[in-house]
C-alpha cells in the first residue's frame, strides 16, 4: 500500500487508473441500482460480451483499413447500443422468448470480435487487456470517453428518475400512469449499455457484470430507498476499485480480478451476517 501511494504521486499512469475508478463508480451506482432492480442483469451479460465483437471490428479498422483515429473502446460503444436496441426491440415487438434472443446476441458478439481478432495481423495484446481488464492502461482518449459517458448517463438517469423508477419496480402502474414503458424500458437498456462500456476500462468484458451488481447487492442490505442505494453503491464501487488497484499494485496481481475478489468477499460476508441476524431475530 505504502508503495501504491508513492508511486501515485510520481506515475501519470496511476493517476490515470485512480481517476477512471471514481469515474466509473457514478454510473455503476445509478445504472446498477436500476438493473437489479429491472432484474435485467442477464440482458447487461449479453450486452457486456457482445461488446468485443465491437472491440475487434474497431482494432481490425485500425490495422488492416488504417484508420487510426478509431479507438477499440468507440467499435464497443457502437456494439453495445446496437445490441441493446436489438434485444430490446426483438424482445417487445417481434414476441420472441427474451432468453433466445439474448442468448444469440452473446453468442454472435463474442464470435464476431474473435473472427475480427484472428485476422487482425499482429499480437492483439490491448484488446485481451479490455477482456480482462486493465485500468492501468488507461489513455487521456479513454479518459475523456468516460468522461462523455458518464455526462450522459448522469443526465439522463436524473431527468427521467421517476419514469425509470415507476418502470422498474410496476410496469402495469405505469402504463396506467401514462408512462411510455417500452421507450424508457428502451432507455434503460442504453444506459445500461453506455455503463458496460465504461466498466470494460476497469474490470474488462469477463467480470463486468461483477462490478454493476455486486456493489448494488451490498448496498441494497443497507437501505431500501432507491435514490440511497444508488449513493451507497456507487461508494463501494470507489472503495472497491481503489482498494483493488491498490491491493494488486506491488504483488503485481490483475487489478480488475482483484477489485471482484473483494467485492465479492464483501457481498458474502454481509450476505452471511444479515442471514444470521435474520436467524437471531
Amino acid at each position: 500500500m505504502a508503495e501504491f501511494l508513492a508511486d501515485l504521486q510520481q506515475h501519470t499512469f496511476l493517476q490515470y487508473a485512480v481517476i477512471t475508478g471514481i469515474l466509473a463508480a457514478v454510473p455503476c451506482g445509478v445504472i446498477g441500482t436500476y438493473v437489479v432492480t429491472r432484474r435485467i442483469t442477464y440482458i447487461a451479460g449479453a450486452i457486456a460480451h457482445s461488446v468485443l465483437g465491437g472491440l475487434g471490428a474497431a482494432r481490425f479498422c485500425q490495422v488492416v483499413c488504417g484508420w487510426s483515429w478509431l479507438d477499440p473502446l468507440h467499435g464497443a460503444l457502437v456494439a453495445a447500443v446496437i445490441s441493446a436496441m436489438v434485444i430490446g426491440l426483438v424482445s417487445l415487438y417481434a414476441h420472441q422468448r427474451e432468453d433466445t434472443v439474448i442468448g444469440a446476441v452473446w453468442a454472435i458478439g463474442m464470435a464476431v470480435g474473435i473472427l475480427f481478432i484472428f485476422k487482425t495481423p499482429g499480437y492483439n495484446e490491448d484488446l485481451m487487456s479490455y477482456l480482462f481488464g486493465n485500468i492501468l492502461m488507461v489513455s487521456p482518449g479513454d479518459l475523456r470517453l468516460i468522461v462523455g459517458l458518464d455526462i450522459v448517463v448522469l443526465v439522463f438517469s436524473v431527468l427521467f428518475y421517476n419514469q425509470l423508477l415507476a418502470v422498474c419496480f410496476d410496469e402495469e402502474f405505469a402504463r396506467v400512469r401514462g408512462i411510455r414503458v417500452e421507450f424508457y424500458y428502451l432507455l434503460l437498456l442504453c444506459l445500461t449499455s453506455l455503463t458496460v462500456v465504461l466498466l470494460v476500462t476497469v474490470v474488462g468484458v469477463v467480470m463486468v457484470i461483477a462490478l454493476l451488481t455486486l456493489p448494488v447487492a451490498v448496498a441494497s442490505h443497507f437501505s431500501n430507498r432507491l435514490w440511497l442505494t444508488m449513493v451507497l453503491s456507487a461508494a463501494l464501487t470507489i472503495l472497491f476499485t481503489l482498494s483493488g488497484l491498490a491491493l494488486s499494485y506491488t504483488p503485481d496481481l490483475p487489478a480488475g480480478a482483484t477489485t471482484i475478489v473483494l467485492a465479492g468477499g464483501v457481498y458474502l460476508a454481509v450476505a452471511a451476517a444479515s442471514a444470521l441476524r435474520g436467524r437471531k431475530g
